[in-house]
């Protein structure tokens, strides 16, 4: 899935916020946000599903942090609750996409994600394609709809600016590993 797609995830996480607590609801839209993302961050880092995803670790970290801030509400406490929740939910369903070659509409690849506790990479399962796939972007915007809709003029433009990524992405995913190979 799209690191868009990702970001969406986080910001739905948040949703329930705006009934239970308004006023945190925008820390949490825009942590979960962050925390949508932060995992694919590992593209520039290191093995890409490997180096910052961690669909096992990430709830060590997500589930006292939850409590923690439902103990203690505060704009920290609930923007580290929600940053590790949407990087856990990140980490974990990245198995519902493809794999990690090039082309992964051909479904080449064994290896969605890198399971640390186990020292083994899950298959993909393919319920999205691919990354950037037309089923992806209509995740990211089912997703990202409640940011337009529930939140403030600053969640809603972050919103807006990552539906239109998705979209400018969607349109030329088919052409990226023609174009790697050419210029690259």
């Amino acid at each position: 899935m799209m690191a868009t797609t990702h970001a969406a995830v986080g910001l739905l996480l948040a949703v329930p916020l705006t009934v239970v607590a308004p006023e945190l609801a925008p820390v949490a839209a825009l942590a979960g946000i962050a925390g949508g993302v932060f995992p694919d961050l590992d593209v520039l880092a290191g093995v890409h599903r490997k180096t910052l995803h961690f669909p096992d670790y990430y709830w060590v970290a997500a589930l006292p942090a939850l409590g923690l801030a439902a103990a203690v509400p505060g704009p920290a406490t609930v923007a580290a609750a929600w940053f590790f929740l949407a990087a856990a939910v990140h980490s974990v369903s990245d198995v519902l996409g493809a794999g990690l070659e090039p082309r992964p509409w051909e479904r080449t690849s064994v290896e969605a994600v890198y399971l640390h506790s186990r020292r083994r990479w899950l298959r993909p399962r393919y319920w999205v394609r691919y990354d950037g796939a037309p089923e992806d972007f209509l995740l990211t915007l089912v997703c990202f709809a409640p940011g337009l809709t529930h939140f403030g003029p600053t969640v809603r433009r972050v919103a807006v600016a990552f539906v239109v990524t998705a979209g400018g992405y969607t349109l030329v995913r088919k052409r990226l590993p023609d174009i790697e190979e050419r210029w690259l």
